[in-house]
């Protein structure tokens, strides 16, 4: 069986407590979802953190599950509000500084941070840059990888991290849906390049994904987001679902199934299948040089 590490699952998100815009669809199935996810080939998920309380709850997590779950820690750029709002920017700093500390087993990535110039309306350019370059004294101090969020924005980031050289241990910007430049130059500061169905939507982007060195790729969901949906370019790479596992709408729910609509760990095998058939790559030797260029990136000691 192929093996699999899910680098990003915002898997703290309510829809896995069956709760969806605020309204209650189905019971609680997230034990559900990680079974799935495991019988499929998944050996560890690290859970996206993107503020200070959803570390803390992502950690909660974790201990669920040390050996195979891990989180992230930092403020997501449409979130960097939050450390002016804290009265005490230096203090909330410290306080996702603490977190690591006390959790270095638990602990794989600070993150999820970096800039997002496509939804301003959260946080200006300003904060966004200000607090993510504050956040890389985190990778400075614990020498763990950064876990990058970057949506038009990638000229700005490649800036902060060449300029910051000297704080950072390397990382990923996950979710990548940028070009080929935009990938050569974030590669060329040792970056790798996170792969999911946001990735995979345009005939552009296959192109770019197809180009990328093997030594570089990483694959995450981004669940319960960032789906392989039908109308994507990628999806012509998929293979059937059987009818007795096909995802039911949320009304129709039932636990052995997947909720139509709402991405999972599980789903890691539909990312492989697209990159792996857009490269023209046999899938289970992309699958095993991804799983290594992984535990290389956030979890070398084990390597």
């Amino acid at each position: 069986m192929k093996r699999f590490i899910d680098i990003g699952a915002n898997l703290t998100d309510a829809m896995y407590q069956g709760i969806y815009n605020g309204s209650t669809k189905h019971q609680p199935d997230l034990a559900n979802v990680l079974e799935r996810a495991w019988n499929v080939g998944l050996k560890k998920i690290i859970i996206t953190a993107g503020r200070l309380e959803e570390t803390q709850e992502a950690l909660k997590l974790v201990k669920t599950d040390e050996e195979r779950l891990f989180t992230t820690v930092g403020v997501h750029p449409t979130r960097c509000g939050a450390f002016d709002d804290s009265g005490d920017p230096e203090r909330h700093l410290n306080a996702l500084r603490t977190l690591i500390e006390q959790n270095r087993r638990h602990v794989v990535a600070v993150g999820e941070c970096g800039l997002d110039y496509d939804r301003l309306q959260f946080c200006d350019r300003d904060t966004q840059r200000r607090y993510f370059e504050r956040q890389l004294s985190l990778s400075e101090s614990s020498k763990l990888p950064l876990f990058l969020h970057c949506r038009a924005s990638a000229a700005d980031l490649v800036d902060v991290l060449r300029t910051n050289a000297g704080k950072c241990h390397g990382g990923v910007v996950h979710s990548f849906d940028g070009s080929t430049e935009e990938a050569e130059q974030i590669m060329a500061l040792g970056y790798h390049i996170g792969i999911n169905g946001c990735s995979l939507k345009t005939a552009e982007n296959l192109s770019v994904a197809a180009a990328l060195p093997a030594d570089r790729l990483l694959l995450e969901t981004d669940a319960p987001w960032c789906e392989v949906r039908p109308t994507h370019a990628g999806s012509a790479h998929l293979r059937p679902t059987p009818a007795d596992a096909a995802p039911l709408k949320k009304e129709r729910w039932q636990p052995d199934r997947p909720v139509k609509g709402r991405n999972e760990p599980a789903n890691i095998t539909q990312v492989l299948d697209v990159l792996a058939g857009v490269r023209e790559e046999d899938a289970d030797a992309l699958a095993e040089q991804v799983y290594a260029n992984t535990m290389r990136l956030f979890f070398p000691n084990e390597v």
